[in-house]
């Protein structure tokens, strides 16, 4: 199976009523490393050299967080900042992380039907994943659709889990894809 490398960034981890389930999910899953960005990084003061190493031996990289003013929280828009640098991530000599897939995996406290026209947020979820996304493929990484749950804290602790437990089915399936041999590596 490939090497999966799961950055999380909750700012509250323990005070999650979703994102720690989806997290516990990485946790447990064979091939798997787990890097905290609150916990590592309380600071701010990220490693970049530590996190490159990271990437480097993952094939399915998966973003864990929960949505913030319609984007990541901000230690991990810092790691974008950070980490994923012009000449390592992009540009000129910026290989590092092409044809690696990546995955966001996210919780957000308002339900689906608010992210629509006439929604209290007014636009479809969609229109907030694009930079996320541009991000990931402007580094040449395959985008994989986000897992979203939305409204966890507005729901029974049996609706959360039950919202939750695809998780681990979805990481079975986006594992298994990239462990399949391409018709270029067949050819080989």
């Amino acid at each position: 199976m490939p090497n999966t490398l799961v950055i999380h960034a909750h700012p509250h981890p323990r005070r999650s009523l979703v994102t720690q389930r989806l997290r516990r999910v990485f946790d447990n899953a064979p091939d798997t490393t787990v890097r905290s960005l609150y916990e590592l990084y309380p600071d701010f003061d990220i490693d970049a050299t530590a996190e490159r190493e990271a990437l480097a031996g993952a094939q399915l990289v998966v973003w864990l967080t929960p949505i913030h003013w319609y984007s990541v929280p901000s230690l991990m828009k810092h790691w974008f900042d950070q980490v994923l640098v012009h000449g390592w991530a992009y540009g000129d000599g910026g290989s590092a992380l092409r044809g690696k897939t990546v995955w966001w995996v996210a919780s957000a406290g308002a339900s689906a039907a608010a992210y629509a026209p006439g929604g209290e947020h007014g636009r479809p979820f969609a229109d907030f994943v694009a930079p996320i996304e541009q991000t990931a493929r402007y580094c040449g990484m395959h985008w994989l659709p986000p897992y979203v749950v939305h409204a966890g804290h507005m729901v029974s602790d049996a609706e959360r889990e039950a919202s939750c437990a695809p998780l681990a089915q979805h990481l079975l399936a986006h594992r298994s894809a990239l462990a399949l041999p391409t018709a270029e590596g067949a050819a080989a």
